[in-house]
């Protein structure tokens, strides 16, 4: 009964398709999409890896950068002199930021804490400073409080010319504006003096396009018109105190100070001034540097004025100054051979203004040459040593005048 049983029972029935046996070939390349599968994988978690690796250095950088994050110093007396730049405004935050940029300090918050309370770093002017790479933050801030450490700072008085001129009764040499620059742009970088010499000044100034050296329009014709000649940026330097870069190239040294000069010329006034005299402000400038050479402060304005008046009457000029400077010497009595010399800038032989101005004028000479004092007096001359000048219209006082001026020694009697 059992075997009735049993044999009587109904066989489970498959669910699916049938299974298909893989021929050696299939299986092989079922292997290798699985190989890929997990190749691709590999390499999408190792580039999310590096992602996340590169992600935390930049931002750890940048929060070093920002905040000071690491309390790092460098220790030691440095490794290489280097010139920094503190631009004007710059805060304590600011300079330390361009220290760490040139390796100087480790970071910019170790420095920041060493100037605490330094009113010199506080007080710090803008220009160039020489320190060293990978010194401590304490050190950077004594080296920068140093001002021996300054360099590139330029000081042009008012009146220079830019050559080297001479005094003809004492020989003394007073340095010119090239001269100036050259020693300005000197610095000793480990042991290494490096320094822009006047003659490649000189040179860059007579062959560079005017556009090159920052001519401003107003001055480029009458720059033109000089040829070759590097007094032709006569003037176009202004007189003040500058910060020019020690590792500039010739042609940048005069080109930051043509331009910058230009834009101050033209706040004080320049351009207007010569629409209402009905000049061009180059040659506002000339008269400018006239003012400078031929009187005293107290007198600019009644000096500008005779210039006007002598041009407006198509007189010429007669300044004995134009005569010196070609000559590149200060020699108050000329004599007549000087006189006679045809150059672009004497005054004797030249009708109307010098080709250039011949100094590089202040601002009280600017104003007067700008504003100059009403009047109808045609000549001057200065009648002692204590700088007394008599001015007045007619020929015949002036002559009266110039008696004066030679008993007092101001004018020789062999002029």
């Amino acid at each position: 009964m059992t075997d009735e049983w049993q044999s009587g029972r109904a066989e489970p029935l498959a669910v699916g398709p049938p299974r298909q046996r893989m021929t050696r070939r299939e299986r092989a390349r079922a292997e290798r999409q699985r190989r890929r599968r997990r190749a691709g994988l590999v390499i999408t978690l190792s580039m999310l890896v590096v992602v996340v690796v590169v992600a935390v250095f930049l931002g750890s950088k940048m929060w070093h950068s920002l905040f000071g994050g690491t309390t790092g110093d460098y220790a030691g007396d440095g490794v290489n002199d280097v010139v920094i730049q503190v631009h004007d405004g710059d805060s304590t935050t600011a300079i330390g930021q361009t220290l760490q940029d040139n390796n100087v300090v480790a970071n910019v918050k170790t420095f920041v804490d060493a100037a605490d309370g330094n009113s010199a770093i506080s007080a710090i002017q803008p220009g160039f400073y020489k320190v060293r790479t990978e010194i401590p933050a304490s050190s950077a801030v004594q080296r920068l409080a140093d001002p021996a450490n300054r360099v590139g700072k330029l000081t042009i008085p008012e009146g220079r010319q830019l050559d080297d001129v001479r005094d003809v009764k004492t020989n003394a040499v007073t340095a010119g504006i090239l001269t100036l620059i050259a020693n300005a742009s000197c610095v000793d970088l480990d042991g290494d003096r490096r320094c822009v010499s006047a003659d490649d000044l000189k040179q860059i100034a007579g062959a560079a396009a005017p556009a090159d050296l920052g001519v401003p329009q107003w001055a480029t014709d009458a720059v033109d018109r000089m040829g070759a000649d590097h007094r032709r940026l006569e003037g176009l330097i202004a007189p003040g105190t500058w910060n020019i870069d020690p590792s500039a190239q010739p042609q940048d040294i005069l080109f930051t100070l043509i331009s910058t000069s230009a834009s101050q010329y033209e706040q004080s006034g320049l351009l207007t001034a010569a629409e209402s005299v009905d000049l061009s402000p180059y040659e506002i400038l000339t008269v400018a540097s006239l003012v400078q050479r031929e009187a005293t402060p107290e007198d600019f304005s009644k000096v500008a004025r005779v210039i006007y008046n002598r041009l407006d009457e198509r007189r010429t000029l007669e300044f004995d100054s134009t005569v010196n400077y070609p000559l590149d010497r200060v020699e108050v009595a000329t004599t007549d051979a000087d006189r006679g010399q045809a150059t672009p800038w004497n005054t004797y032989v030249r009708p109307g203004l010098p080709a250039t101005p011949i100094c590089s004028p202040g601002n009280p000479a600017l104003v007067a040459a700008e504003n100059p004092e009403p009047g109808d007096w045609l000549y001057f001359v200065t009648i002692d040593l204590q700088g007394t000048t008599l001015f007045t219209r007619e020929y015949e006082q002036h002559l009266a005048n110039i008696q004066l001026a030679l008993r007092n020694g101001v004018l020789d009697s062999g002029r």
